[in-house]
Parts: structure tokens; sequence; C-alpha cells
């Protein structure tokens, strides 16, 4: 078995009051959500995912979506600095996307690797340094939440009850505590907040 480093896994996402991160139309339902995206306070948020983190741990999904949408934000002179700061590093950062069905990367300094979360994070903490992000991919979040490996949670709780949808923290989870280590109200009552896992 190889030594770990000190590298933290680290995952960001957006939740409702009833702890959904889409709502009862599917994965492309976040109206409870999209709104509260763009605050200062989801703004700032933003900012402080990335700034240790060196790698971008994706579910396929998201790298697609991601793909669509971010480096173009990149480019963008009129976008916000901090969505644009982002951007950046999410276009220019080392990722890994999990996926069983794609065959090449969709995005340059990126690999595709079809393997549990589980082994891929075991793999990346040891080597590299910097925060591994695993940001907005539910699916990859709640397998690495099931295994206890993620030192620290991101959440924008957003003032909203979806009603329906998917939900990150299931039953099955193991039972674990987590200590504040900041919290922000926005100007629409979303609250940003950020807990690291007690060990």
């Amino acid at each position: 078995m190889t030594n770990s480093t000190a590298r933290k896994v680290t995952a960001n996402i957006a939740l409702t009051l009833d702890g959904r991160y889409n709502g009862p139309g599917g994965p492309g339902d976040m109206g409870a959500i999209v709104r509260y995206a763009t605050t200062e306070v989801a703004r700032d948020h933003l900012t402080r995912i990335w700034e240790g983190a060196t790698t971008a741990l994706l579910g396929r999904l998201n790298a697609e979506g991601f793909l669509g949408f971010w480096p173009t934000v990149a480019e963008d002179e009129n976008a916000d600095p901090r969505d644009r700061g982002y951007a950046k590093w999410l276009v220019d950062t080392e990722k890994v996307v999990l996926s069983t069905t794609l065959t090449e990367a969709p995005w340059e300094r990126t690999r595709v690797v079809n393997a549990p979360a589980a082994d891929v994070v075991a793999e990346l903490k040891a080597t590299g340094e910097g925060d591994i992000l695993v940001n907005s991919s539910a699916s990859v979040i709640k397998a690495l939440l099931a295994a206890d490996l993620v030192d620290r949670l991101y959440l924008l709780i957003c003032p909203e009850v979806a009603g329906g949808g998917e939900r990150l923290f299931e039953d099955g989870l193991p039972g674990t505590e987590w200590q504040l280590i900041r919290q922000e109200v926005g100007e629409l009552g979303e609250i940003a907040v950020v807990y690291d896992r007690a060990r």
C-alpha cells in the first residue's frame, strides 16, 4: 500500500432545505438552486473552493456539462472576476473524470478513469499535493461520503424546499461528525457553509 500524502479531499455542492441537489424534474431541474448560485456570497464561496485545489475530480455528466460552459467564461473579459477565476483554474488544472462510458478525455489536461471513486482518491492522495476538489458531482461525492473520504464540505444551502429530486445525504451513510469552520448568509437567505470532518 502506498503512503498517503497530506492531500485533502474537498467537495462542493448546492442543496435545498430538504437536502436535494436537483428538483423533481430530474438532473436538469435546478430551479430551486440556480438563482442563489450567482449572489455575492455564492461567488465568494466559489472562490474559496478552488484556491487550495490542484486536482478536479468529476463525474462524466459534470465534466461534459462544465466543458460546454466554463471555458467560455474563462475567455469572457466581462464575466465576474470570481467566476472567471474558477473557470481559468478549471481549464488549467489537472482533471480526473470518472466514467464507465467515455473512451477519450473531453478536455485538455484530463484523464478518464473507469474505477471506483474511493480507489481513484487513494491513488491521487498517494502522489502530488494540494486539495482534490469534487465540484458538484453528486455521484462522486456520495461515493466518497459512503467511504468516509471527504475531509471538507463546502455547501450552499438554498432557502427553498424542492419537494422532490435527488438527495445528497441518503440513508446508509456512515455516521460522521463535522466541525463548522465558516458560515456566511447571503442577500436572498442562502447560507454558504464550510465543514471539516472531525477525525
